[in-house]
């Protein structure tokens, strides 16, 4: 595995992890961007929000690609590292909207923290361990340092494996997931962009 890509997974998880344990004031300075990418220049990424507002992001000089490509249930096994988008239910599992399975002897951002995909979801990054099939999905135990959460991957769930990416991928059009952090100045900078199978949005 690459240097580069290896940044660039662990871009995408730790600041997430990390922000959570700070104060509210500094948890404001990390912004998950998702959009489509407006423009793009050897240093600077303007990507285009759902809303239409155009967001300018500084790119690092070593910034890197990670893709994510389509799989099916059966890339989730037992001692496969993932993260999974989950809302959260009474009974206390978690119902999976997405699942990334890292590559193996990667993990990155293992925990159980807020997410801002849909309100009040969930990130639940850790090691699979038992999985049972049924009738609504595939039920699995995902643990981590200090706990253990059971989700509920059903069939409409968006499952992906990540892999290295190129630059070249990241043009005009595609959709991009980018985790930046907001500089004292005000500007936005990242180290990583991820973008999805055939340009198609990274579920995350």
């Amino acid at each position: 595995m690459s240097v580069s890509f290896r940044g660039a997974l662990a871009a995408l998880v730790s600041v997430s992890v990390l922000a959570s344990a700070l104060p509210a004031a500094a948890q404001e300075a990390l912004q998950h961007v998702r959009g489509k990418v407006a423009s793009i220049t050897a240093d600077t990424l303007v990507v285009k929000l759902k809303s239409g507002t155009p967001m300018t992001i500084k790119l690092a000089p070593t910034w890197s690609v990670a893709a994510m490509k389509n799989v099916t249930m059966d890339a989730i096994k037992p001692g496969s590292f993932i993260g999974t988008t989950t809302i959260e239910r009474k009974d206390g599992t978690g119902r999976s909207l997405e699942v990334h399975v890292f590559p193996p002897g990667v993990k990155m951002g293992a925990g159980h923290y807020a997410w801002d995909l849909r309100p009040h979801s969930m990130m639940t990054n850790g090691d699979v361990g038992k999985v049972v099939a049924g009738a609504k999905g595939n039920t699995i135990e995902v643990s981590y340092p200090g706990g253990m959460h059971t989700v509920l991957v059903p069939p409409t769930a968006k499952i992906v494996e990540t892999g290295p990416g190129d630059r070249a991928m990241v043009k005009p059009g595609v959709s991009v997931f980018v985790m930046a952090m907001k500089r004292p100045d005000g500007a936005l900078a990242a180290a990583s962009v991820v973008v999805g199978e055939k340009g198609a949005p990274p579920p995350m």
